[in-house]
């Protein structure tokens, strides 16, 4: 299993979203935690990373996976998060 590690703009913007789609966002990043492999995720064009959806929002994270650690580093509504 890999281990999650929350930039603090990731937690910020955690922080600012409603309840509902606050643990619907964590319950998806447990899954990408446990097998990364099984999820929706693709490697961004232009910008450093990956994405990961989880509805209408998005995380945007980068993975190490020789230390099986992935780094956290935006998330977001899908209209704002690649400006």
């Amino acid at each position: 299993m890999y281990e999650l590690i929350y930039s603090p703009t990731a937690v910020k913007q955690l922080e600012k979203l409603e309840h509902n789609i606050k643990e619907r966002i964590l319950v998806a990043l447990e899954r990408l935690r446990i097998r990364p492999e099984s999820c929706d995720i693709k490697k961004l064009i232009g910008m450093q990373g990956y994405r990961f959806r989880v509805g209408d929002y998005r995380v945007i994270f980068d993975m190490e996976k020789d230390k099986l650690i992935i780094f956290v580093l935006q998330l977001g509504h899908r209209k704002k998060i690649y400006d």
